[in-house]
């Protein structure tokens, strides 16, 4: 292993702007239209005194990092910021050099406390923390020359016992030991108010571009989905029906996760809804189909629920209840069976918890514990890239992508930044319909190019058009 680098962080700067969705996307209580990207950079020095900067970036999503009914979205976006300006408050209160791994460890504890006095919770406050770890990650491999794999691999971060929750874990092996792949299924959701076919249309967005999940097969070659339920056991079946009618036509095998989105208070609930599946022959092969179920039971109540009892013939993934460091080792006590890798919850904890998925299997000898890679309307640029590339050291075959879907690529941003970005990563990207947007052939995106000496990105944006947050 290399020996991990002590850096200086030297300047955080900290931008946004804005994105507009081509169509409403609904998930849990929220219908959304438009919301923020917000971008961190990074400068730091190393010990021979050279310097790197390095970026992130990340959309900012109302309702879901705290869904209180009382808060507007602008609201939820400020508290965003809130937590992105304690992060970077945070990281340069200390100049002393740390491996990449060592900054996040030294402020973890502390800016958790910090978000919790303001009324922040864990996932909320784990927001600002994981753009800045991004960034100085992707610095890091710039200063050295190596992609985000290598550097991972020879654990050049430095993860280890620096922080408590990872000192009983063998990071040196666990990250040689990944094997990134060439491609990976693009997991495509169908939130609560998606057209199935046309009919369900009163009117188009007309661009060109599929709207309905009809369409989205026909264009995409989807095999995987991410099906969405709102917790009314009968108009959900009804909406999977429909579902169903299209998903089977494809002579082809596919596989979809059903992720219940917190809508249920009980595990009965959620098994009244398995059970109404079951009795449906029409909905017998969408359940053969059902890789996992994603937390269904709410935040407040989900590592108080013991799901061991329950008959829901499928495995329980946490997501919305991993907030802190710990939650998956309480979630695993209560009978969840995976957790969900996401960016905007943090790059360590999304390694922390695929290494104990390794060693909780060892122990077991088997494969119950597993990691699924979901996202939050990744944009295209670092953010989607990043997401990628960190899926995909993970092992993981397929991810859930919906921001291509709902937002029409890179068509708001500068041409110079979209044809950067297409120049440097043809094979991620394409450009079509008047804009440089994801490239999806077959149902899979292309990751060769994300093998870069850098965190999984040839090209910066253009943060001369971007205001400061």
């Amino acid at each position: 292993m290399a020996e991990a680098p002590l850096l200086a962080i030297l300047t955080i700067e900290l931008y946004e702007r804005p994105v507009k969705l081509r169509m409403p996307f609904r998930f849990g209580v929220v219908t959304l239209t438009e919301a923020p990207q917000a971008f961190a950079r990074v400068q730091v020095a190393l010990p021979d005194g050279a310097t790197a900067w390095g970026a992130a970036a990340e959309l900012m999503a109302p309702k879901w990092f705290d869904k209180d009914l009382t808060l507007t979205n602008e609201d939820n976006f400020d508290q965003l910021r809130a937590v992105l300006r304690m992060a970077r408050d945070a990281y340069l209160s200390d100049r002393t050099p740390a491996s990449a791994f060592g900054h996040f460890a030294r402020h973890h504890d502390a800016h958790a406390n910090a978000a919790a006095a303001r009324g922040f919770n864990p996932l909320l406050a784990s927001y600002g923390p994981a753009l800045v770890d991004r960034a100085v990650l992707d610095a890091l491999c710039r200063a050295r020359g190596l992609s985000f794999y290598a550097a991972m691999q020879s654990n050049l971060a430095g993860l280890g016992p620096a922080h408590p929750q990872f000192a009983a874990l063998h990071f040196d092996g666990f990250l040689s030991n990944l094997r990134p792949a060439e491609r990976m299924h693009a997991r495509h959701t169908v939130g609560l108010v998606d057209a199935i076919t046309a009919a369900d249309q009163a009117t188009r967005v007309g661009d060109g571009l599929p709207e309905t999940l009809e369409e989205v097969v026909q264009f995409y070659g989807h095999r995987y989905f991410k099906l969405k339920v709102a917790g009314k056991v009968e108009a959900d079946v009804q909406r999977l029906l429909a579902i169903a009618a299209v998903l089977d036509r494809s002579p082809q095998p596919y596989f979809a996760s059903l992720d219940g989105n917190e809508q249920y208070e009980s595990a009965e609930g959620v098994q009244e809804l398995v059970r109404a599946i079951q009795v449906q022959p029409a909905l017998r092969r969408l359940w053969d189909s059902i890789l996992f179920i994603e937390q269904p039971i709410a935040r407040k109540l989900a590592l108080q629920v013991d799901l061991r009892a329950a008959e829901l013939g499928r495995p329980v993934i946490v997501d919305e209840s991993d907030g802190e460091l710990q939650s998956f080792v309480q979630a695993r006590s209560h009978g969840y069976a995976g957790v969900s890798s996401k960016t905007c919850k943090g790059v360590y904890k999304s390694l922390l918890n695929a290494a104990r998925c390794a060693a909780w299997n060892r122990e077991e000898g088997g494969q119950r514990y597993f990691m699924s890679a979901e996202d939050l309307t990744t944009q295209a640029g670092l953010s989607v890239q990043q997401d990628l590339a960190l899926v995909n050291l993970l092992g993981i075959t397929h991810v859930e992508r919906n921001g291509h879907h709902y937002v029409n690529g890179m068509d708001a941003l500068p041409q110079a930044e979209q044809q950067a970005f297409l120049r440097a990563h043809p094979d991620v990207y394409e450009h079509s319909h008047g804009a440089v947007r994801l490239r999806i052939r077959d149902g899979e995106i292309r990751l060769g190019s994300l093998d870069t000496p850098r965190f999984a990105s040839g090209a910066m944006p253009d943060f001369g058009a971007m205001r400061t947050l």
